[in-house]
């Protein structure tokens, strides 16, 4: 059988090639289990789990996002092993050569003999494409190679590894098991030239036994261990997700010792019982026996029992001596057949615990599993362990229960992304996703689209986050086929289907944090799936079952789980009474570059629809990868960047974090719509409602701060008490410490802001974090009236020929050209602000949910339009007088289509695209007000912004405004964002997301001052009755944005392009491929009338002092 298995391997010597056969998908392979520790003793377990559970929020600070990393991936793969006596990693540099296809691979490469020394290093784990070996390839629903089930293109890059391990004499009389965590995409492996196994699944490990194979205990000789790895099979039509395609081992080599008779795998499960007083818990224990004796007969020679540990009791002392003490409960076996459960031929060990704490994402209480096999004399044999939750999933008629609450599902999706590792995981690195998750309000993870390293699901344990585990499948490219079937409606494909689902569900069944399993991602319905939901359901009760191929509803998933499924037809199901499931979206508000907006809509229906229990938001990180530009220093790069055919270019970068884990400003809006503690004012009366489910507001401190225009008037601490989960309280307004600063305030508006921040820090975050606040506008004490000038200084101007020059002496200059209608030049103490003019501006860099669409999409429709290449021609300029108080200069504008300047007849020529008016009113104070008339075609689409374009000295680069911020903000993505004043540098200002696109601005601006370092610049401010502007000030224009498609091809204009808008487009986030900005965020081509004031500022003065001036007392 070797010499056989030796010959499949190798398409020169055999006609068979068996990794494009669906029925061979493993060999020798042991069947699938839980991640086993090998414990020698039990007191070695505790102090292996006390060991292990020592994360929090410092190791975060050790990520390593650069070269660095693959070092530290290897250090990991130890670290993980540490205090495991009979568990051994085979991380390191292995032997490595790439072959171009299987049949190019060096012949008997495998042997102990074979000479590897001209071979290249390795280190493993690894993706042999983040080394120099073959090119990484993006590509979303396209497969990378021709479609031709289940057949493989020749050209299959074949990685052949070799190493070498020894057995430590510990070892001797123990049985050698060798186990993959995972290799992408199917692998044979052999020990000293002898084949051991075969397996595809690049998500899940492969074990095999290898005792026979390898040189005894204390043996001189190494053992070798060789591995040829295809970068294709059959198993990769079933693996079409969208992310980087990227082969190799990824995940670590082990060896494991276990004796003759051990713990194989294990279930644990808990019951609760009336009010959650108590649990009735058992374990499902499997023994492998290498002499096969009967299930009865290893009871004559050896005892099964468990215990149960509470893990909160071992840090009230750093001494190991109280470990022991921790234990809850113990374990016996259970001998009756009233527990025989389907597909486990094995023992039933059972227990009860009295007041169990309970787990879930709020309060992740953990106990640690402990079982002990021991032989005839009670001495321990083998010992197995493992941390579990005890809490309840259930169903309710459209809810999803957990301990009895439906809880609401604040989630991300998430790949395993690394910018220089690509899908090896380092430790520091998921513990840095899971604190910025947990510090941003986000409460479950959907595992996207596969089964993710196995300290993952540790980590989600412990730190509290509720999981989606979804099975590796995904035949997305099939979707676009005509003439084939997809794999999933074929029968022939179907075990291999059941095989990823079992060894998912076998492999992580034990983790609390997991209340769903998925059946995977589009692969449409099929029989194969009724199959998988079925083996599921029957294994386990316990969870709930996802999957949203088929529509979302089919009757394999107990949740309607649609995808980017607009806001009101989630409320049209959540109101449907036929339908009794909870609705939870896998995959919205897609975030890809400048986007995530609108999803304060879904939010508000998700907390005020039953039936609506949230979503996962698409995706967590930007998915690029380093790679040296030509300037030779790294940069991020997406699909295409390394020449991959095919690819979906920079459709990878959907993440609400960059690849290092830098928050996006859109992280700032997931935060708010998520935070448990709700603020509402209605009449007289603010209520503070506790949204969380478990936990009260005992660990909570709440301040309150109120500013009028921008200053702050008072601010306290806000006692309170306690609030229970699911609870509110409520404070009469004039009772409350903001009544008097605001009724003393003469502000034209007052903002209340309440706090809630942690009062003790916690493993993801310290004390004093805000995990919750709320800014509410408070009543106005008095009508509000119109902004106006109250300035009546002369003003001294002359006309110069074409130019009007107007000054005040020692404080400001302007020269107003009468011919263009623009300002050609203005001084500020002497300082050139401006000389290039002010122009109406109706065009944005497009977005990349701006792109999406084809034909129909806004970007399309607005270059159709010609609305990024107008041209603004000066109809007419009118001076209405240069002396005296004030001067007026009426200016009218043609937009019209680059080039067609010359051929323009008149202004109601069909080439017109935009009239606009301006009327310029100039004050002596240096006050300019511009009246803008605006009056588009009215068959253009609907317009990007409707404002004003002016560009500033390259010297006046500090920024200060009044309006939401701090940090980026658009009309529909700014719930988060509170009104203060705030100061910024242009280049802060700019957000370096990796395809250049609109960005940096800032939503509601009042007034906004630019400045130089010695305080003078130029202030300007909404006036009259317009409504407050929305800003953005660049070193880079609009057309370097929209030109470059890397974000360090930016380059530098000589100036600062600053925008004012009086509407601005929203962002859009419902989906990327389609025009889905909601209809109240569009600029539909209609007249817009709009005024601007715009003052000369010295380092004398202030933004909020000319911004109070022109208030009415």
């Amino acid at each position: 059988m070797a010499a056989l298995v030796a010959q499949l391997a190798f398409p020169s010597d055999c006609n068979r090639r068996v990794w494009e056969d669906p029925s061979f998908i493993k060999w020798r392979k042991n069947e699938a289990h839980v991640t086993l520790r090998c414990h020698e003793t039990v007191e070695g377990s505790i102090r292996y789990w006390y060991e292990r559970n020592k994360v929090d929020l410092t190791v975060a600070n050790s990520a390593f996002w650069n070269d660095d990393a693959v070092v530290g991936a290897l250090d990991c793969a130890a670290f993980w092993v540490k205090g495991l006596p009979f568990v051994k990693s085979l991380s390191g540099y292995w032997k490595f050569y790439l072959a171009p296809g299987p049949a190019s691979v060096p012949k008997n490469f495998y042997d102990s003999s074979f000479e590897d020394s001209t071979w290249q290093t390795l280190p493993v784990p690894s993706n042999w494409q983040m080394h120099g070996f073959d090119r990484p390839v993006y590509t979303n629903i396209t497969y990378p190679f021709p479609l031709d089930p289940p057949h493989i293109p020749t050209d299959n890059p074949t990685g052949c590894y070799r190493t070498v391990f020894h057995i430590p004499d510990k070892w001797k009389g123990r049985r050698i098991l060798l186990h993959f965590e995972a290799v992408d995409s199917a692998f044979f492996a052999w020990v000293n030239g002898v084949p051991v196994g075969y397996s595809q699944d690049s998500r899940l490990p492969a074990e095999f036994e290898i005792t026979d194979y390898c040189h005894p205990c204390g043996s001189d000789k190494k053992n070798v261990l060789a591995v040829q790895v295809f970068k294709w099979s059959d198993g990769s039509y079933l693996e079409d997700q969208d992310h980087w395609r990227l082969s190799g081992i990824h995940r670590d080599v082990l060896i494991l010792a276990k004796p003759q008779v051990y713990i194989a795998d294990y279930f644990f499960k808990s019951n609760l019982g009336k009010n959650f007083s108590y649990a009735d818990i058992q374990v499902e224990v499997k023994i492998d026996d290498s002499l096969e004796t009967s299930k009865d007969s290893i009871l004559n020679k050896f005892s099964i029992e468990a215990e149960l540990f509470d893990n909160a009791k071992w840090y009230d002392s750093n001494e190991y001596r109280d470990l022991h003490s921790s234990s809850v409960a113990h374990m016996e076996l259970d001998s009756s057949s009233s527990h025989a459960t389907f597909g486990f031929l094995g023992y039933f060990l059972v227990g009860k615990l009295e007041s169990p704490k309970l787990w879930s994402a709020e309060q992740p209480h953990l106990y640690t599993l402990i079982i002990i096999l021991k032989d005839e004399f009670g001495n321990v044999v083998d010992c197995e362990s493992c941390q579990v939750g005890i809490r309840q999933v259930s169903k309710a008629p459209k809810q999803l229960l957990v301990n009895g609450h439906p809880v609401l599902i604040k989630g991300v999706n998430r790949h395993e992304s690394h910018p220089r590792l690509g899908k090896t995981n380092m430790e520091s690195c998921m513990v840095k996703d899971l604190v910025l998750m947990k510090q941003n309000n986000i409460n479950a993870v959907r595992n996207s689209h596969y089964p993710q390293h196995p300290r993952w699901y540790e980590l989600c344990d412990l730190f509290g986050m509720y999981m989606i585990d979804e099975a590796n499948i995904e035949t997305h490219g099939f979707y676009h086929s005509q003439h084939l079937k997809n794999p999933t409606l074929e029968s022939s494909w179907a075990s291999s289907m059941l095989d990823r689902v079992i060894s998912m569900v076998e492999r992580d069944k034990n983790h609390a944090c997991i209340i769903s399993w998925s059946l995977g991602n589009e692969s449409g319905y099929g029989p194969n799936h009724s199959a998988l939901a079925g083996w599921i359901r029957g294994r386990d009760t316990s969870r709930l079952l996802h999957y949203e191929g088929g529509g979302a509803r089919t009757p394999s998933t107990d949740i309607v789980c649609p995808m980017y499924m607009r806001v009101w037809d989630i409320v049209k199901i959540a109101n449907d009474p036929t339908e009794t499931r909870p609705l939870i979206l896998c995959e919205y508000s897609h975030s890809m570059g400048n986007s995530t907006g609108n999803i304060q809509e879904y939010w508000e229906a998700i907390d005020n629809t039953f039936g609506l229990q949230g979503g996962f938001i698409w995706d967590w990180v930007d998915q690029a990868l380093l790679k040296v530009g030509a300037d030779g220093a790294k940069h991020w790069a997406y699909g295409g960047d390394f020449g991959d055919i095919p690819n979906d270019s920079n459709f990878c970068l959907n993440g609400i974090t960059w690849p290092d884990r830098t928050p996006h400003p859109a992280i700032h809006e997931v935060k708010y719509v998520h935070q448990p503690i709700k603020i509402s004012l209605s009449e007289s009366t603010l209520k503070i409602t506790n949204t969380h489910f478990f936990g009260t507001t005992k660990a909570l401190e709440f301040s309150w701060t109120v500013c009028g225009d921008g200053c702050k008037l008072g601010s306290g601490i806000l006692p309170l008490p306690i609030i229970e989960p699911q609870s509110s309280y409520t404070i009469e307004f004039e009772s409350g410490p903001w009544y008097s600063p605001w009724a003393s305030s003469s502000a034209e508006e007052n903002f209340l802001t309440i706090t809630a921040k942690l009062l003790q820090s916690t493993r993801w975050v310290e004390a004093g974090h805000v995990i919750s606040s709320t800014q509410i506008l408070l009543p106005a004490k008095r009508e509000l009236v119109p902004h106006v000038i109250k300035n009546k200084d002369a003003v001294l101007g002359e006309m110069l020929g074409n130019v009007i020059r107007v000054c005040r002496k020692n404080f400001w200059e302007m020269q107003f050209n009468t011919q263009s209608g623009t300002i050609d030049n203005w001084k500020v103490g002497g300082v050139t602000m401006m000389n290039k003019g002010i122009f109406p501006c109706f065009w944005r860099a497009p977005t990349d949910n701006d792109k999406g669409g084809g034909a129909h999409s806004y970007a399309s429709r607005w270059k159709a339009a010609h609305l990024d290449s107008l041209s603004f021609v000066t109809e007419s300029c009118s001076v209405q007088n240069t002396t005296g108080h004030p001067v007026k200069v009426v200016v009218v504008y043609l937009g019209i289509p680059r080039g067609e300047e010359n051929s323009l007849s008149k202004s109601e020529d069909p080439k017109v695209l935009f009239k606009v008016d301006i009327t310029y009113t100039i004050y002596g104070s240096g006050d300019i007000i511009m009246e803008c008339n605006v009056h588009p075609r009215s068959d253009l689409p609907p317009l990007p912004r409707v404002g004003v374009e002016f560009h500033l000295e390259k010297t006046i680069d500090e920024i200060k405004w009044y309006g939401k911020g701090p940090f980026e903000c658009y009309p529909d993505r700014k719930a988060a964002a509170h009104v203060g004043v705030y100061e910024q540098n242009v280049g802060d200002m700019h957000v370096p997301y990796i395809v250049p696109v609109e960005c940096s601005g800032r939503a509601d601006v009042r007034w906004v001052t630019f400045q130089n370092k010695d305080g003078f610049g130029i202030y300007a401010s909404m006036y009259g009755s317009s409504p407050p502007m929305q800003m953005s000030a660049s070193y880079y224009g609009t057309v370097e944005l929209d030109r470059a498609t890397h974000h360090e091809e930016l380059i530098e204009g000589d100036d600062i392009e600053v925008h004012l808008d009086h509407k601005h487009m929203g962002l859009g986030g419902d989906d990327s491929w389609s025009p889905c900005v909601h209809d109240k965020y569009l600029i539909p081509a209609v007249p817009y009338t709009f005024s601007i004031r715009l003052s000369p500022i010295t380092p004398a003065l202030s933004g909020y002092d000319i911004y109070k001036s022109q208030l009415q007392n």
